[in-house]
């Protein structure tokens, strides 16, 4: 059995989203925590969890990426009970029968998105049209005998060095070249 974890590969998501899931929980779509809203008219941090976020179900906090993980019946128990749990208390679900049926649907959904290998990486693209929400998904394969790494990384810059006109972010950490 395969299921979903967050994945933090550098510190954005907590910049890019109000809250962000810690690392290493269980996460499902959470496609649903948009049922009442026009993904069109979201703005911010609510938009950019509308459109790329999946659902820490601990936290109730988004991710960027989540990773195929390998798991045990007893996991997958304990995230159906976690997320009807959540669901009762964070999202007004009426009793834990409905919100267990509804966590189960989530879950499988999520099973459904972990075909490839253990360690993919797969990320969501949401879309709103006509009332209706569109996910889409895919996965981020790492070259051969590369390691998941940041996906950012940070240079010091000396305070007395001035950018010119033609500084470009891509020549960011380069050694300088004479010209």
């Amino acid at each position: 059995m395969k299921l979903l974890r967050t994945i933090a590969l550098d510190p954005s998501d907590t910049f890019v989203f109000d809250v962000a899931a810690e690392p290493g929980e269980w996460a499902v779509s959470g496609a649903f925590r948009f049922w009442d809203c026009d993904g069109a008219k979201l703005q911010g941090k609510a938009r950019a969890a509308f459109r790329g976020g999946f659902l820490g179900v601990q936290s109730w906090g988004w991710s960027t990426l989540a990773q195929i993980v390998p798991a045990t019946a007893d996991d997958y128990h304990g995230l159906v009970d976690l997320l009807s749990r959540q669901l009762v208390d964070r999202f007004g679900a009426p009793d834990m029968a409905a919100a267990k049926t509804a966590a189960e649907e989530e879950v499988a959904f999520a099973q459904s998105l972990c075909s490839h290998p253990i360690s993919s990486l797969i990320a969501v693209h949401r879309t709103s049209s006509d009332g209706e929400v569109r996910e889409s998904f895919r996965r981020l394969q790492l070259r051969e005998g590369q390691g998941h790494g940041k996906a950012f990384s940070f240079i010091e810059m000396e305070d007395d060095v001035e950018p010119d006109g033609d500084l470009r972010l891509a020549d960011l950490g380069r050694e300088p070249t004479v010209r």
